[in-house]
């Protein structure tokens, strides 16, 4: 006798396990975080990278102008959002960045710089981890491990080294050093098809080896499952590991991290002003659900009411970030 699987109605196999976990459909709870993507302009080239992300992006459609900009201050004077998370790309390469920044706390929205560290000693930027001091930005940095070879491997030569220089800069402005307000968190990848270790265990060993090593101090550390997508899916073909991978995620999948993903509580924005679930959504090409599809449509208050409630849109990909511990753009979820 055939029985009918529940992936014949629900499309996807995500939504098979969210199903017989009695979570489908998954939906969204408020609009707490609004996470923009100002462009895929980067100085580095990371493996990992699902925004595909380089020094040549600088293909206007590929980041947002002036333009754009201008529609999403008017967003955020909505007071809808509580915060604003940056990322690219490097966010700060773009031109808009610092009138974004600098716009959004007037508005006393907490702002999410996602850092690559390096960035900081770019051309023009030299008074840069100043403005984000003086504006009380929380970085979020990337520093896949500790050591030189694992970090310049995963992010390219003499990254590590910078990124070091970096973190040193940061904590003597105050990043990452009691009393001051100002968070310095760390994001840690993995650097191949395998998940994270536990992220309170890797927030330990980076603590103790970044203060003995280079008397580095952070906030907190992110622990990031790589999602196959984009080039880390790339780096997986190349590799022969895209089906094992793909196997590892669904085995690990935990349904007390999917009722706790992060796209339940956000909205993407894309450099064109088009709206996604999550940035991973975005880099698919998903746009949320219901017919809503730009940032233009989120100056009315009874579509922000609609997208407050709205069905997450989900694919294979999702089971990176239920696997395990669970993945957010905060770290592990459960």
């Amino acid at each position: 006798m055939t029985t009918t699987r529940p992936q014949d109605k629900l499309g996807d196999r995500f939504q098979v396990h969210l199903a017989e976990h009695g979570q489908a459909p998954l939906t969204a709870r408020s609009l707490g975080t609004l996470q923009v993507n100002l462009g895929k302009l980067c100085n580095q080239a990371c493996k990992h990278c699902h925004v595909e992300a380089g020094p040549g992006k600088t293909d206007p459609e590929d980041n947002m102008g002036a333009e754009m900009t201008d529609l999403l201050l008017q967003v955020l004077q909505t007071g809808e959002f509580e915060v604003l998370d940056l990322t690219g790309g490097a966010p700060e390469l773009n031109p808009q960045f610092r009138r974004i920044v600098q716009a959004a706390r007037q508005l006393q929205i907490h702002v999410l710089d996602r850092c690559n560290l390096s960035v900081l000693f770019e051309p023009d930027q030299e008074d840069l981890a100043t403005f984000l001091a003086e504006h009380q930005v929380e970085v979020v940095a990337s520093l896949p491990y500790y050591r030189r070879s694992r970090t310049d491997a995963q992010r390219g030569k003499g990254v590590f080294d910078k990124s070091i220089e970096g973190l040193k800069l940061l904590n003597s402005l105050g990043y990452g050093q009691p009393d001051t307000g100002l968070i310095l968190d760390l994001v840690y990848n993995p650097g191949g098809a395998y998940l994270p270790g536990p992220q309170a265990e890797l927030e330990q060993e980076f603590q103790r080896m970044l203060d003995r090593d280079h008397g580095i101090r952070f906030n907190q550390l992110f622990a990031l499952t790589n999602l196959p997508i984009k080039r880390f899916r790339d780096y997986l073909v190349r590799s022969d590991n895209l089906q094992s991978y793909q196997e590892r995620l669904e085995g690990a999948f935990n349904p007390a991290a999917a009722e706790q993903v992060m796209c339940r509580d956000m909205l993407s924005v894309g450099p064109n002003g088009c709206l996604y679930d999550c940035d991973f959504n975005q880099m698919l090409a998903m746009p949320v659900e219901k017919g809503i599809c730009h940032l233009s449509d989120l100056l009315e208050g009874s579509t922000r009411a609609a997208l407050r409630e709205r069905r997450i849109r989900t694919a294979s990909h999702c089971f990176g970030c239920t696997a395990g511990a669970g993945s957010s753009c905060g770290g592990t979820v459960a």
